[in-house]
């Protein structure tokens, strides 16, 4: 995975700026060039039948105010020596301006701030963030505004695509959680979480009767399938997790215990519907982890 230039997100109407800090940390490492942008809209200064030239003249007012704000915030970046550009847009729907940005500038990376609750400590996904991470083709850090260590990236797998992903796209996450792990210095580990049918959605009698077997059998499947995916990739076995139980109620633990910065996780649209899978996990898992989140596709699907 390149870090050479990044498309960095910005919303003027909060007080702190976490994707840009984010930002900021991986180009002191990389050396790679921000984008930033910031998105505006007004209904009062919306097109329409009423639109004129006062509507216009107090529309582009409000980017140039908007502009001068974001090179005063920026400020203290360009002094530092980072390579940055910046770019105020008129969008009406945030994640299609940004869509739009990311298809000119094709960038390697695209960060974005989640909403925070300080209270529960949480990623708080927007719609915007969910519409990013259902049609942005590149790589999509959502950026959690707890404190950054910088120090432990871990990444979901499922060997046995139980969720109709590509087997291609587990290769695809580990390189590039390797590749991050090396340019960033972070350590990094690979995770997967299984869990068997529950003996209670079970009512037949012959099925109960060798539930125990059926358990220990899916346990070795998936301890197979991890094995030969860890062992194609040179992964140490410190470094591999293998946890029995819901992902949604495992993995958050495993980020907690051992605190980890960035979630690394797999994510294909399904078909023609407006849906998305994320790995094997649902939203309750995404809104639940109290760390970073790297969203990733598979370049084909670019």
């Amino acid at each position: 995975m390149k870090l050479e230039k990044l498309l960095v997100v910005i919303d003027a109407s909060q007080p702190s700026h976490p994707a840009l800090e984010r930002a900021a940390w991986l180009a002191r490492r990389s050396q790679a060039r921000l984008h930033v942008l910031l998105v505006e809209y007004s209904a009062a200064l919306d097109g329409s039948m009423l639109e004129n030239s006062l509507q216009n003249r107090a529309r582009e007012a409000l980017l140039e105010q908007r502009g001068t704000w974001l090179q005063e915030l920026l400020a203290p970046l360009q002094r530092e020596g980072l390579a940055l550009e910046q770019e105020v847009r008129w969008g009406k729907r945030l994640h299609e301006t940004v869509l739009e940005t990311a298809d000119q500038l094709q960038p390697d990376l695209v960060l974005k701030s989640a909403a925070h609750n300080n209270l529960l400590r949480r990623l708080l996904l927007t719609d915007s963030c969910w519409q990013l991470m259902r049609h942005c083709p590149f790589p999509l850090w959502l950026v959690h505004h707890a404190e950054w260590r910088g120090h432990n990236l871990c990444t979901a797998v499922d060997p046995l695509h139980k969720d109709d992903k590509p087997a291609a796209l587990d290769h695809h996450l580990i390189a590039t959680s390797q590749a991050l792990a090396t340019a960033l210095g972070m350590h990094a580990d690979i995770v997967h979480c299984h869990a068997p049918l529950p003996r209670t959605l079970l009512n037949n009698t012959e099925l109960l009767a060798t539930y125990q077997q059926y358990v220990n059998d899916d346990a070795q499947q998936h301890h197979r399938a991890f094995d030969d995916l860890i062992r194609q990739h040179g992964i140490e076995p410190d470094a591999a997790h293998l946890l029995e139980g819901a992902p949604e109620n495992m993995l958050p633990r495993f980020v907690r215990k051992h605190e980890i910065d960035l979630l690394v996780m797999g994510a294909i649209a399904r078909g023609r519907l407006d849906t998305i899978l994320i790995g094997h996990t649902a939203e309750r898992l995404l809104e639940s982890v109290d760390c970073d989140l790297l969203v990733v596709k598979l370049p084909a699907e670019k």
